[in-house]
Parts: structure tokens; C-alpha cells; sequence
């Protein structure tokens, strides 16, 4: 009896040792494991980064995309004279969905996310070819990280701005965000269900610059522009019932990069409705990625220092559109968009309507 006790007990220790070895990190090169116990932080600062990046770009896109260029500049797209006015103020309304991928990378275990939202704008051409817009977007993303049983919501709401100069087939424009919103977890201990709850912040900028070549009723439009965003997640610690309890520091991560590419597109006029088809595709340089490091306290063990992660440096981004113009008042619209990394995928599909006068 005495000797099966012992073993016992050696089996004892050795899982002990074994579990703590999983907590503890280790020198490098060796990955450290304690990443997958935040999996879910480091999703939900991901999610936050890519939807301020993403309102920025939509409101990039109201400034220089060709239909909207048309609208403002040349009512009826050619269906009308260089110098018939075109209405002065607009307002639109959007809704969308996203579906996204992280790969597993290292020690961090992968997710998979869902986002809905919806967006309200205003926008007005304050002299000729100088036109505004603001904008409010209020999103519920829903995070799995299935392997680290983990999951998550995120609810952000964001504003931003935009200023766009029309000089001849020039456009210059930028647009500016500021995003806060709440983050929920959950992870499945084995024990019990450990949750938390804290904030959420993102700031962002975006400048970019194209060029209008058009002939008859078809357009090519080359464009770049550079983006830097910074997002960042609070402290927290963990609620449950049981001892496997995780204290976190709050994060943050930011990122600068270049967007070049070009949009292609045609319209068509039916007895005064306008179909425009377009399409677009863009190289991404993520020239700049910086993370903060994550202290993760677990009771019983050392602290565990974490690294988040971010998306390859160089990527692809494509999408297409397709706008209806009913009167030059009222125009309803639809657009893809997806973006390309070696471990990230994501793909958004948004629909919308604008009134004008």
C-alpha cells in the first residue's frame, strides 16, 4: 500500500510539474505558452485594430470612389452638362457583415470571428470640389477561439471624419477615427467558467490620393494612400468560481502601412438610371507593427509575459460594387470587400442606400 501511495503520489507531482511547465516560460527561443490563456484578449484587440481600419477605409471610399465622384461633380454621369449643380448635402445609411479567420500561429490558438453592424453618415460640399463627411459605425463582434476554449464578444462604437479636394482628375482625402467599446470573455477552466469584462479603444488615420482617367463612360482609377492605426485593450481580472483565476495587464498594438492599387469601373444610363459596376484590387505594406507586452498572473505561478501578434507584413486587398442611381436624389449600393494575409482572412459584405439634395 505504501508503495502504490508513493507512486501516486509521483504521478502527482509530475502533472503538477507538467501543468506549471505549460504556464512558465520558457527561455527562447522556445514560443511561451502563457499566450493561450489570453487568446481571447489578443482576438478582441485584433478584431478592434481591423474594424477601425475598416471604417476608416469606408470613408476613404464615400471621398474617392468613382460613382460617388460622378454624383457630386456631374450629376446623371454625363447625363448632364460639367455645369449643372449637383446636390450640395447627402446622408447614408449601411449595414454589414463580416467573417473572419486567424490561423493558429505559435502558441496562439487561432479564432474565428463574426461582425455586425451598421452605420449613419452625413456629408456636404462646402465650396466646389471641397466636400465633408461624419459618420458614426456601431458594431457586435463575436469571437471563438475554440481551441483554447475561449469566446468573446466585442461591442465598439466608432465616429469619424472625412475632408476630400476634387482638383480636376485629382482627389486628395483623408478620414480619421476614434472607436471605444467593451469587451466580454469567457474561458472554460475545466473547472468552471472564468468571464471578464473590460474597455476597448482605437484611433486611426488614413490619407490617400488618386487620380481620375476616364473615357466615354468607363474609368481607371490608380490610388494610395498610408493608414496607421492604434488600438488598445484594458487590464482585467478574471470572475469565476474556482482557483484558476487569470490577472492581465491591458494591451495595445499599432500599425502603419501603404495601400496601393486601383479601382476600374463603368457605368450605364437607363431613361435616366444609372448602374455602375466597379471593381478594385490593392497591394498592402504593414511597414510598421508594434505590440505592447501582456503580464498574465495566474494564482500559484510566475507571471507569464506575453507578445501579441499581428498580420503578415505584406498582403492583398479586392473587392467590387455595384451602385444604382434611381433618381439623382436616391441611390442604393452594395459592395465586397476582402482582405488577403498569410495567416488572416477576412471577407465583408455591406449594402446601403444615399439620398441627395
Amino acid at each position: 500500500m505504501a508503495r502504490v501511495i508513493a507512486v501516486a503520489f509521483a504521478l502527482l507531482v509530475g502533472a503538477m510539474s507538467s501543468a506549471e511547465a505549460q504556464l512558465v516560460p520558457t527561455p527562447a527561443p522556445t514560443p511561451t505558452p502563457g499566450i493561450t490563456i489570453v487568446s481571447s484578449d489578443i482576438s478582441a484587440g485584433q478584431a478592434a485594430t481591423n474594424l477601425g481600419s475598416n471604417f476608416l477605409e469606408r470613408l476613404a471610399n464615400q471621398a474617392t470612389n468613382g460613382s460617388d465622384r460622378i454624383g457630386r461633380n456631374n450629376p446623371w454621369g454625363g447625363g448632364a452638362s460639367e455645369a449643372a449643380e449637383a446636390p450640395k448635402f447627402r446622408a447614408w445609411v449601411e449595414g454589414y457583415g463580416i467573417s473572419s479567420r486567424t490561423d493558429v500561429q505559435g502558441d496562439f490558438a487561432g479564432d474565428r470571428r463574426t461582425t455586425r453592424g451598421g452605420v449613419v453618415g452625413l456629408g456636404a460640399t462646402l465650396a466646389p470640389g471641397v466636400n465633408v463627411g461624419f459618420s458614426a459605425d456601431y458594431s457586435r463582434s463575436k469571437i471563438d477561439v475554440p481551441l483554447a476554449f475561449q469566446w468573446a464578444t466585442l461591442d465598439l462604437t466608432q465616429v469619424g471624419g472625412s475632408l476630400s479636394i476634387d482638383k480636376g482628375p485629382w482627389t486628395f482625402a483623408g478620414a480619421i477615427v476614434h472607436g471605444f467599446g467593451q469587451i466580454n470573455s469567457n474561458r472554460d477552466t475545466g473547472f468552471g467558467i472564468a468571464t471578464a469584462n473590460y474597455g476597448a479603444l482605437v484611433n486611426g488615420a488614413l490619407g490617400e490620393v488618386n487620380y481620375y482617367w476616364t473615357k466615354d463612360q468607363f474609368r481607371i482609377v490608380p490610388k494610395l494612400g498610408i493608414e496607421y492605426v492604434r488600438s488598445s485593450t484594458g487590464a482585467f481580472t478574471e470572475q469565476g468560481t474556482n482557483f484558476f483565476l487569470v490577472t492581465a495587464t491591458g494591451a495595445s498594438a499599432d500599425r502603419a502601412r501603404v495601400l496601393a492599387g486601383a479601382e476600374v469601373g463603368h457605368y450605364w444610363i437607363f431613361d435616366r438610371t444609372i448602374l455602375d459596376l466597379s471593381a478594385y484590387g490593392k497591394f498592402i505594406d504593414n511597414f510598421h507593427q508594434g505590440f505592447s507586452a501582456v503580464t498574465v498572473s495566474i494564482p500559484g505561478f510566475q507571471p507569464v509575459s506575453v507578445q501579441g501578434i499581428g498580420e503578415s507584413r505584406y498582403g492583398a486587398d479586392a473587392g467590387a460594387a455595384a451602385s444604382l442611381s434611381l433618381t439623382n436624389n436616391f441611390r442604393l449600393y452594395a459592395r465586397y470587400d476582402g482582405k488577403f494575409r498569410e495567416h488572416f482572412e477576412s471577407h465583408q459584405g455591406t449594402a446601403g442606400l444615399e439620398v441627395r439634395w
